[in-house]
């Protein structure tokens, strides 16, 4: 039995540039100042970097590091792909402090490392969730609270941050902090990511009825309020169970794992949670396969402030 953990790419540098430009360039390098396939060729000599290559069509040198996350960065490329692999891999997420211990790097330098890995996992799928009548269930939840605000709101989710989440059963989720759970909050959501053939399954809350009254969709609640959590009508299975599920996993994550997240990050770890629920193990991705896709993930994605706690 051989260790995932023990692939070369993942202790030797140069095996780590490979293995990164294999899969950021699948038909060989490309320049990433002037878009260049031709006439690049990898720079020699003892004092060239790992992984340098110079375009003779603009004249300018190049790694497979420029133009993403990992552009301006002096961490190894090896420990960019360990920790790659152990945030795609733990299901709960990986706190800053683990991955400074298990890394052997500074507390700064790892919450530089997840911050810039959670940008590669968010999604660029745009396309319309639910279509040929598949089932999105959508809800809302509440987490931490709003900084600055009291503790004590006119309704349940005045001193807290808003999470919306729309889940497409046997596919993909996709999750927004929003300012509340009124109509103007949710529908500019709904009817940018969800198709209108979609059957859309929510609980009783009105916000919903409204806007599928409005928009014409196929709507089906269920009435929490009265202990209903299941409900069938013929081969239609009624139910917010699946979305549910989801909140569970993130709040045992953030409660459990990270414990404090201010609300300027709470976007960034939405894009962790949904990038593990779309590509889980129901749908045929393995640890190692989540990993590869988050590192395709990485092109076209820097942040280039410094994220502090």
């Amino acid at each position: 039995m051989r260790s995932v953990l023990a692939a070369k790419h993942f202790h030797n540098e140069e095996a780590a540039y490979a293995f990164v430009e294999a899969r950021l360039w699948p038909q060989g390098p490309v320049c990433p100042h002037c878009g260049g396939v031709e006439r690049i060729s990898k720079m020699g000599g003892k004092s060239t970097r790992i992984g340098a290559y110079k375009c003779y069509q603009c004249r300018k040198p190049f790694t497979v590091k420029v133009g993403t996350i990992f552009e301006s960065s002096h961490i190894p490329m090896r420990h960019w792909l360990q920790a790659i692999f152990l945030m795609a891999s733990s299901k709960k997420g990986i706190s800053s402090n683990q991955l400074h211990r298990t890394l052997g790097c500074t507390l700064k330098t790892a919450w530089f490392l997840s911050h810039r890995i959670r940008e590669a996992m968010r999604s660029t799928d745009t396309s319309p969730m639910g279509g040929n009548g598949g089932v999105v269930e959508a809800d809302e939840t509440f987490f931490g609270r709003v900084e600055g605000a009291p503790k004590k709101g006119r309704t349940a989710w005045a001193n807290k941050n808003v999470v919306l989440t729309l889940v497409e059963r046997g596919g993909s989720a996709r999750s927004f902090h929003i300012d509340g759970v009124r109509v103007a909050d949710i529908m500019p959501i709904v009817r940018e990511n969800l198709s209108r053939e979609a059957q859309l399954m929510t609980d009783e809350a009105n916000a919903y009825k409204f806007i599928a009254e409005v928009d014409g969709l196929d709507h089906n609640t269920v009435a929490h309020s009265k202990d209903e959590y299941v409900r069938r009508e013929g081969d239609k299975v009624i139910t917010t169970n699946t979305v549910e599920g989801y909140y569970s996993v993130f709040k045992r994550g953030m409660k459990g794992t990270y414990q404090h997240c201010k609300e300027k990050h709470l976007h960034r770890y939405l894009n962790e949670f949904d990038f593990r629920y779309s590509n889980r193990v129901a749908l045929g991705v393995n640890d190692t396969d989540r990993a590869e896709r988050a590192l395709k993930g990485v092109a076209g994605k820097r942040l280039t402030y410094r994220t502090t706690n």
